[in-house]
């Protein structure tokens, strides 16, 4: 039998989940786990920093030294290619792109959208880990990942890691879901837990800093953005709605004063920002806001960096998915999960 030959990828962005993937990608004799999926980077591209392509596959430990001692990819680096983002998809010769660029808020999800749409059009595979493709343009992509034959999968985008779109796909036949719950934001709830403990406001943001999950500019995590965001992605893909971001009612989380969080924790409660979805007569609504939980229930005792959500079915009836203190390598596994999921079809 001829051996079948490795699934190409073409790394779209290499930031600190890229680089991840790449450093587990680069040390799989690590994890035995890894040994089924057999897979090929042929080009990395970045928004800035440089571009790598090999038809052969590139060698990622040099190329992770390589990126961390000049801060990109230069001339000198085996494998520098002058390609931006859109003219990989174009010239090179792969089987998945997978997208892991940084979310743009201002411009609606793209390049992004476009980087998706022009390699489904070309019959290539997609597993995002950016979450704008799937909240702006969730109908239109996948229709072409259809017509094309295609995989369009995005485990990393909601949860990192965490089967949340698979446990739907495959162990929730036969349900409609009516309500989702969450907490969904790592930044403002780890700027809570913070302001709980006695912080002021803006030593909250520094503390999510330090934390690694906020960035140098958190407006899209303070005002709500990422959170709309996630909240279209699970609407559009478990309830069949065409939600979009800027329809998801959104509040600050400048809401929960400090006043607020110690009155709540007064009467045996916390305060969250909670994201929730609920199926309604006229269409899918969406809300992020600030809301006093009972201490004892699940979502009021996600802590730090953790997320949960909670499903409301018809069936099924309610149940709850939580994950505790996610890092990178959490991430980076939703789209190792993706990478298993397209590798399977070509066995068929």
């Amino acid at each position: 039998m001829t051996a079948r030959p490795p699934l190409r990828l073409l790394v779209a962005g290499f930031g600190r989940v890229g680089r991840t993937l790449a450093g587990i990608l680069a040390s799989r004799d690590a994890y035995p786990g890894l040994e089924g999926l057999d897979v090929a980077v042929v080009g990395i591209t970045t928004g800035s920093h440089g571009a790598l392509a090999d038809a052969k596959g590139i060698a990622l430990a040099p190329a992770l030294a390589a990126f961390a001692e000049h801060g990109g990819f230069t001339s000198g680096c085996a494998g520098f290619a002058a390609l931006d983002t859109a003219a990989a998809i174009a010239a090179l010769e792969y089987d998945v792109l997978v997208e892991l660029s940084p979310l743009s808020v201002a411009g609606r999800g793209e390049p992004a959208i476009a980087h998706v749409r022009r390699a489904l059009a070309l019959g290539r595979h997609v597993v995002s880990a950016n979450k704008g493709p799937l909240a702006w343009a969730f109908r239109e992509l996948t229709a072409l990942a259809a017509a094309n034959g295609c995989a369009l999968l995005y485990e990393a985008t909601v949860m990192d890691g965490t089967p949340v779109f698979s446990l739907a796909r495959h162990g929730l036949c036969g349900n409609t879901i009516a309500r989702v719950e969450g907490v969904l934001n790592s930044t403002t709830n780890v700027m809570l837990g913070e302001m709980e403990r006695g912080a002021s406001f803006a030593e909250a943001i520094a503390a999510a800093q330090r934390a690694g999950v906020a960035e140098a500019d958190p407006a899209d995590d303070i005002e709500g953005w990422d959170a709309a965001v996630k909240l279209a992605v699970l609407a559009n893909a478990l309830m069949g709605a065409e939600l979009l971001p800027e329809q998801v009612e959104r509040e600050s989380v400048a809401a929960a004063t400090g006043a607020r969080i110690a009155a709540a924790r007064a009467h045996a409660c916390r305060v969250k920002m909670v994201c929730e979805l609920t199926r309604e007569p006229d269409g899918v609504r969406g809300r992020v806001r600030a809301k006093e939980l009972p201490a004892d229930d699940a979502l009021a005792r996600v802590e730090g960096t953790g997320s949960i959500i909670r499903f409301v079915t018809d069936i099924l009836g309610t149940f709850t998915v939580a994950e505790e203190r996610p890092d990178l390598a959490t991430t980076a596994y939703g789209v190792i999960a993706d990478l298993f999921a397209v590798a399977r079809r070509g066995e068929g």
